[in-house]
């Protein structure tokens, strides 16, 4: 029989769901409460009517909210790109190539020394109050490295993606057909049964509309449910092509006609804004604020990778949002929660509500909106998951 714990006296708790509390999308309750069960939230409300239970945490006036969702990292790599990253901050512009650089150190690397290097950024991560995490391939672009990469991030997490196709290798570069094959005929079988998700960078320099198709609809094909890297650095087919195969998200999003906006906001794929990858390359920022008025779903993510957005703070990403996408504290926060959450295509996680796993976080502020107010303070006091307070 498992425990049943109540955490009490929670300043503010952010649920999530607009039937608790103040009825804003946020369901913010005051002089709050929580009870877990196991591994599941079993009941939110004030304090004052909080059933019994075995064990009491006093949460000493804190905010409380879900955990954060990632919904896009690449965490399975080797090597360092310290000097590509000073390069650029001295002037010179980003592209795709830089990519190249990671490939090669990882294929060089031993399955023990990535394992080490993944875990290493979780826990990271889960300090900062990341529950949930998204992960991909796409540093290996072999069949043997792509599927060891898929193979150590599954032993981690559910929600791995298979990024075959984020650039054309070096050795395929006088013949990209022959890769996009590779990428949907023995690649994807080797790294089918070990993903949830494909994925493409369908970009200049990377892989075109018509690549991108074939590639997530073999993808499908096998199972696999879509998402896209579109419209990062230039305007193109992605956020189109990702609507249309009901792509679960596409991935950056910055630069949008109006078409791409009217095809997100009467779709059901999620636009994931990267603004870490925008600081990292003092690239044009998404306007999340046009994405919100139209009706769209957005969710925040950290992108984090070694090359473009080398961060895994999602409250960094929170401040980045907040202070020039466009978008209002409330919605930043929600973002990184429910709608990492709808990134994933997931009900039990990013909310606070009955039935959801008990995976919350602890500020030591008396409200959401200090994640933005206070940038760069580690606000994060307590993260519990799955039930489990980390140590």
């Amino acid at each position: 029989m498992s425990s049943s714990t109540v955490i009490t006296n929670i300043a503010t708790l952010v649920t999530n769901s607009p039937s608790l509390g103040d009825g804003s999308p946020l369901g913010l309750i005051q002089d709050a409460a929580v009870v877990i069960e196991g591994d599941r939230v079993a009941w939110t409300g004030e304090s004052s009517k909080a059933p019994a239970t075995d064990n009491r945490v006093d949460a000493g006036g804190r905010t409380v909210l879900p955990g954060f969702v990632d919904s896009h990292s690449h965490l399975v790599f080797a090597g360092d790109r310290t000097q590509e990253f000073n390069a650029r901050m001295s002037g010179r512009s980003y592209t795709a190539g830089g990519i190249r650089t990671t490939v090669a150190a990882t294929r060089a690397a031993t399955d023990e020394e990535l394992e080490a290097n993944l875990t290493r950024y979780l826990a990271e991560a889960l300090r900062q109050g990341t529950t949930t995490f998204e992960t991909k391939s796409g540093y290996g672009l072999t069949v043997a490295d792509e599927a060891r990469a898929l193979r150590i991030a599954a032993a981690h997490t559910d929600e791995v993606t298979y990024l075959g196709a984020h650039i054309v290798p070096p050795d395929f570069a006088d013949d990209p057909a022959a890769y996009v094959s590779l990428v949907t005929g023995e690649m994807l079988d080797a790294c089918a049964p070990h993903a949830r998700w494909i994925d493409v960078f369908c970009e200049k320099g990377a892989f075109d509309g018509d690549q991108a198709r074939a590639i997530l609809t073999a993808g499908k094909a096998r199972g696999l449910h879509p998402r896209i890297h579109a419209n990062q650095l230039s305007y193109g087919p992605g956020v189109q092509l990702a609507v249309e195969l009901d792509a679960a998200s596409a991935d950056h999003c910055t630069h949008l006609t109006d078409a791409d906006v009217d095809a997100l906001a009467n779709g059901d794929t999620v636009a994931t804004l990267l603004p870490g990858a925008e600081f990292s390359t003092r690239a044009e920022w998404p306007d999340a604020r046009r994405l919100l008025d139209a009706g769209v779903t957005v969710a925040l993510s950290t992108d984090c990778n070694p090359g473009s957005s080398f961060t895994s703070s999602v409250p960094f990403c929170i401040a980045l949002a907040v202070r020039d996408m466009g978008m209002t504290p409330d919605e930043a926060v929600w973002s990184a929660t429910a709608g990492g959450a709808a990134a994933l295509r997931r009900t039990d996680i990013g909310r606070l509500t009955p039935g959801a796993y008990a995976d919350l976080i602890a500020l030591d502020a008396p409200s959401h909106v200090h994640l933005a107010y206070r940038p760069g303070v580690p606000l994060v006091t307590d993260v519990w998951r799955r039930g489990v307070r980390q140590g």
